[in-house]
C-alpha cells in the first residue's frame, strides 16, 4: 500500500528531519503532510523538508497545513510530536517549581513539570485523536509527545483510538548496555518493562548466557570507585554535549546504584530516572554534590540547544544555498524506529519493539488498564504486547504508585479539576506539604492559563 503519513507537530524540526530522512531511505513512494498550529514553525519545517525531498529526488508528495483536518482524510499513519506552548511553556514547568525549591533536570514526564505539562497536552491530544477517529479511522495513531503515560492513558480513556506510544529510550539504552558489556547488539537479548522513562531491563543475556550478574558486578566496581561531581551530567544529547562525556570518569551513578540494589537496569539513565526517585533521594535537586537541572543536566542548556537547532533549521530552509550534505544523513533520536515499525506492521513481520500500551495482563502485577512500556510484536493488527513474568515486588512498587499518579493527573486534565491537580502533585511526592501543593498548583495554573481553557 502507498503510505500517507501525517506528522502533527512538524515544527519540531529535528524530529521532522530525522523522520523524512528515514522515509527517503526506505525509497518507497508515499505522501507526507506536515501539520503545526504555529504558521512560522510550519513554514520552516516545510521549507527544510522540501529542500531535502528535492535534493534526493525522492518520490514523496508534500503538503503542509495549520489545520490537521485538512490533511487527515486518507491518512494511513498519524504521528504526533506535539508540544503545546513550545519551549517557552516548558520553561515555566521547570522554573516555577524552582521558586518552591523543587529542581528538575527534564520536567516533561513526572514531578510538578510533568503534571503541569500533562494539563496542557492531554486535551490537545485527545482532540487530535477524536479528529483522527472521525476522518481517518483506519490510520495508525502513534504518539511521541510527553508525558507519554498520561497522554496515552487519556486517549484510551476518552476515545476509541488505539494509540501506540513510542520512545527511543529503551532502544538507546540497549546500545549503551551492549557497549558496557563489550558485545554487539545482535549478541544481546533483553526484556525491558516499566513506564516511559522508568523502564527496567529485567533480563539481559549474551548469546543466551545471563549477563545480569556482570552488570551488577560492573555497578559495584563503578560505585566503589566513587563519584567525581566535576563533570557529572555535563554531557548529554539533549544539550548537544554528548560528545563531551568521559565514561571512565563519571557515568550515571544513580542508575548503577539502582542496578546493584534492584538487580535490574533502569532506563533512561540518570537524567530521567532521578525524577522518579527525587522525593526520596534528590530533595532540592541534590545529586552527588551538584544540583539537578542546574550544574547536572542543565535545563537551560537543553532549551538553548533547542533554540539554536531551530534557528539553524530556519537558516537552512530560507537560504538559497543547497542543503548541506550532513542534513541528508539518517540521524538518531525519537523518530528513529517509527518508519520501520509501520513497515513491520504492514508486512506482519513479527519483529519485537518497545511500545507503550495498556496493560491487559501482560504484566501480571501492575494495574490493569495502566499504560506500560513493554515488548510488543509487530503484526497486521498493530503492536501486540508479549506476556511477561510478574515483576519483583520492589520494581513493581517503583511503578504502581506512579501509575496511580497517572490516573489522577489524567482526571485533573480532562475535568479541569484544581483539586485533582493538587492531589497529583501530592502523589508525585516532590512537594513537602499540602499547603505547598496548593500554592504550586495555583502558580502553575496561573502561568499556563492561556493553554488551560478547561480550568476556566
Amino acid at each position: 500500500m502507498r503510505e500517507s503519513y501525517v506528522l502533527v507537530g512538524a515544527g519540531s524540526v529535528s524530529f521532522t528531519r530525522g523522520l523524512v530522512a528515514d522515509i527517503i531511505r526506505q525509497g518507497r513512494p508515499c505522501d507526507l503532510a506536515l501539520v503545526d498550529t504555529n504558521a512560522d514553525s510550519l513554514a520552516v519545517a516545510e521549507g527544510f523538508v522540501r529542500k531535502l525531498i528535492d535534493a534526493e529526488q525522492a518520490p514523496i508528495s508534500l503538503r503542509a497545513s495549520t489545520d490537521r483536518r485538512d490533511v487527515f482524510v486518507g491518512a494511513t499513519a498519524i504521528i504526533c510530536t506535539v508540544g503545546v506552548g513550545g519551549r517557552k511553556a516548558w520553561e515555566q514547568d521547570v522554573f516555577v517549581p524552582r521558586k518552591h525549591g523543587i529542581y528538575q533536570p527534564v520536567g516533561d514526564s513526572v514531578m510538578p513539570g510533568g503534571s503541569s505539562r500533562a494539563l496542557r497536552m492531554i486535551p490537545a491530544m485527545v482532540a487530535i485523536a477524536q479528529d483522527a477517529a472521525e476522518l481517518a479511522p483506519d490510520a495508525l495513531f502513534l504518539n511521541y509527545s510527553n508525558p507519554m503515560g498520561p497522554i496515552c492513558r487519556a486517549i484510551r480513556k476518552a476515545t476509541d483510538v488505539k494509540v501506540i506510544g513510542l520512545c527511543h529510550g529503551v532502544n538507546h539504552v540497549s546500545h549503551y548496555i551492549a557497549q558496557t558489556l563489550g558485545c554487539s547488539l545482535d549478541e544481546m537479548q533483553y526484556t525491558a518493562i516499566g513506564m516511559n522513562h522508568l523502564t527496567w531491563f529485567t533480563e539481559v543475556s549474551i548469546n543466551g548466557v545471563d549477563a545480569m550478574p556482570r552488570l551488577k558486578a560492573i555497578a559495584h566496581e563503578r560505585l566503589a570507585a566513587g563519584v567525581d561531581p566535576s563533570a557529572l551530567g555535563s554531557g548529554f544529547a539533549e544539550a548537544g554535549t554528548a560528545q563531551n562525556v568521559d565514561l571512565s570518569k563519571v557515568d550515571n551513578p544513580f542508575t548503577w546504584q539502582c542496578t546493584e540494589l534492584f538487580g535490574a537496569f533502569p532506563a533512561v539513565l540518570d537524567r530521567h530516572i532521578t525524577e522518579f526517585f527525587a522525593p526520596m533521594f534528590h530533595r532540592k535537586g541534590s545529586y552527588y554534590g551538584v544540583t539537578l537541572g542546574v550544574e547536572a543536566y542543565s535545563f537551560q542548556e537543553t532549551i538553548a540547544y533547542g533554540d539554536a537547532e531551530f534557528a539553524e533549521m530556519r537558516r537552512i530552509a530560507e537560504s538559497p544555498e543547497p542543503l548541506p550534505r550532513t542534513m541528508h544523513d539518517s540521524t538518531g533520536g525519537e523518530h528513529e524506529q517509527v518508519i520501520d515499525i509501520i513497515h513491520s506492521i504492514r508486512t506482519d513481520s513479527g519483529t519485537v519493539f518497545s511500545a507503550n500500551l495498556p496493560n491487559t495482563g501482560q504484566i501480571p502485577n501492575l494495574p490493569l488498564g495502566s499504560v506500560v512500556e513493554c515488548p510488543a510484536v509487530a503484526s497486521k493488527n498493530g503492536l501486540e504486547p508479549i506476556q511477561q513474568r510478574p515483576l519483583s515486588s520492589g520494581i513493581a512498587g517503583s511503578l504502581a504508585t506512579r501509575m496511580l499518579w497517572v490516573e489522577t493527573v489524567v482526571e485533573a486534565a480532562l475535568e479541569g479539576s484544581r483539586e485533582k491537580f493538587v492531589q497529583a502533585l501530592i502523589l508525585d511526592g516532590a512537594v513537602e506539604s499540602v499547603q505547598q501543593a496548593y500554592a504550586l498548583a495555583d502558580d502553575l495554573l496561573a502561568v499556563q492559563a492561556q493553554y488551560l481553557p478547561q480550568f476556566g
